[in-house]
């Protein structure tokens, strides 16, 4: 790769526009050129590999046990990830093959209204998850540097993460992969990783607890959706990364294997910390040997996790606002991020997740059956004029998902709530649209 007179030249060819310092190039809710379609599966393998692991998904499966058995957990993380990840692959479809972002991609599916909703409700959950990224990054920064500035050491590391998360935000999705991941960060957190899975398999305990019964209290269903829960959080994000992609075939398939991976390694590795370290996330892997430099390649790598929250709030948002520049709106969810992330708590992160899945399963379970059920066969004009207000059909399937979700969360909590939230908004919209057309 040579820099030669202000243009990157790459084995892809010029992407001078991408790495303009005095003006990004931003697309907003415009389709993707197909000369910058230029991702391929490896590209994506990277992508979501990388933002498959993380701090908060060790977190996240921290929450499985000691309530469910060593290899129950491991079982549910397995089955969790495919389910989850083959979901979330498959939603990334509209991204790939009309170069829009999600919140647009939803406009033909459930009005201009039903995508205005589904865009507020994802700018929330989506600066909730630039709160808790910055959160448990800057307390992971603070535990490892001590307290070098007194009191105010989280606050220090929590404005260095979100600085750096800005920058990436403002680089974009191509930079990001290219030469942030691909060059750099995901090979740190490859390393480490491994080298975390050595220490607990090789721990005195493991082969103790390995066979040890859970104590119960979390049912295995819910355990499941906690997990399917995490790829379906970037579901509303996923056409915004697959509208960069060469063609369908390298963004599902890199999305697939690349979350599969990531999200089962990182569940499983947090199942085992309460049982065989004994001890929260950040204290566990610290306590390894060369620990708090595994945490420190972590930390790196995890800030592609805040870049692609604080990237896709500003794409989603523009959704509604297309006038607003992206890097106004980047700079404005960068900052309401640091400042949640200053007060918001970490305890509440379980509900936070479950319902994620509560209100986003059924969205995407209406896009997929109107992709793959219905075949609706759309044209990129299609995501821009002539588009209805609402398509009560869509918003009546969202709806029943969502209550169905809900109900059996506090009815029938040991069948489930993803499968049948899904299901049901599914097949509604399918069983709607086939009637109102007779």
């Amino acid at each position: 790769m040579n820099l030669l007179r202000g243009k990157l030249i790459t084995p892809y060819g010029d992407l001078n526009p991408l790495m303009n310092i005095k003006k990004p190039l931003e697309w907003g809710v415009s389709p993707v050129p197909r000369k910058y379609r230029l991702l391929r599966i490896f590209d994506y393998f990277v992508l979501w590999s990388s933002l498959g692991v993380g701090l908060l998904v060790f977190q996240a499966g921290s929450l499985l046990t000691p309530s469910l058995s060593l290899l129950d957990a491991f079982l549910i993380s397995l089955v969790g990830s495919v389910i989850g990840s083959l979901l979330l692959a498959a939603a990334g479809i509209y991204g790939s093959r009309f170069g829009v972002p999600t919140m647009v991609s939803l406009r033909p599916v459930m009005g201009s209204y039903g995508s205005y909703l589904a865009t507020a409700l994802n700018v929330i959950q989506l600066v909730g998850w630039t709160a808790f990224e910055i959160l448990i990054m800057g307390e992971a920064a603070a535990q490892l540097s001590g307290d070098i500035f007194g009191e105010y050491t989280t606050l220090f590391w929590i404005s260095v993460v979100t600085l750096w998360c800005w920058l990436l935000a403002i680089g974009g999705p191509l930079t990001v992969v290219r030469e942030w991941l691909e060059k750099f960060a995901i090979w740190l957190v490859y390393f480490s990783t491994i080298w975390i899975t050595y220490s607990v398999v090789s721990h005195p305990q493991f082969q103790y607890v390995l066979t040890a019964k859970g104590s119960g209290g979390l049912p295995p269903s819910v355990a499941l959706d906690l997990v399917i829960a995490m790829p379906i959080s970037w579901m509303p994000l996923i056409s915004d990364y697959s509208r960069f992609a060469k063609d369908d075939k390298s963004s599902f398939l890199g999305t697939f294997l690349g979350y599969t991976l990531a999200n089962t390694w990182f569940y499983a590795l947090g199942a085992s910390f309460p049982y065989v370290l004994r001890e929260d996330v950040v204290p566990a892997i610290a306590s390894l040997t060369f620990g708090n430099l595994a945490l420190i390649f972590i930390l790196l790598d995890e800030t592609d996790n805040g870049f692609a929250d604080i990237y896709s709030t500003a794409v989603s948002i523009q959704n509604i606002f297309p006038k607003i520049r992206q890097w106004k709106l980047i700079t404005l969810t960068s900052l309401l991020g640091g400042l949640l992330a200053l007060t918001i708590p970490l305890k509440q992160y379980e509900y936070f997740l479950l319902m994620i899945g509560a209100l986003f399963i059924p969205l995407f379970g209406v896009t997929l059956s109107d992709f793959y059920i219905l075949r609706k066969r759309y044209r990129e004009e299609d995501f821009y004029k002539n588009v209805k207000k609402i398509k009560v059909s869509s918003i009546i399937a969202w709806v029943v998902g969502v209550v169905t979700y809900f109900l059996i969360y506090q009815y029938y909590p040991d069948i489930g709530a993803s499968l049948p939230a899904f299901s049901a908004s599914f097949l509604l919209k399918a069983l709607l649209e086939k009637f109102s057309t007779q």
